[in-house]
């Protein structure tokens, strides 16, 4: 009965330790979102006629690194939750 209360406690803290360490690469999304549009201003004010463009393929890259995001987000609830 004990020991079967202490694998269960250190299985759980496993578990929260995991996932607090998946959630890291949130904050590589989020840097790399930065970069994203403060190249997209650097852009923009040095060539204004091809705004179009350059908001096309911001988008395309915030995209991308949101998804990123998201996956770091989804590998914490399914270490956390399975």
């Amino acid at each position: 009965m004990v020991k079967t209360t202490i694998v269960y406690a250190l299985l759980t803290g496993a578990k929260s330790i995991g996932a607090g360490l998946a959630t890291i690469g949130v904050v590589g999304a989020g840097a790399g979102i930065g970069i994203v549009f403060a190249g997209l201003l650097l852009a923009i004010s040095r060539n204004p006629q091809k705004e179009a463009r350059l908001v096309q393929l911001t988008l395309l890259g915030f995209a991308l690194a949101e998804a990123m995001g998201l996956l770091a987000i989804m590998m914490a609830f399914l270490i956390l939750y399975s």
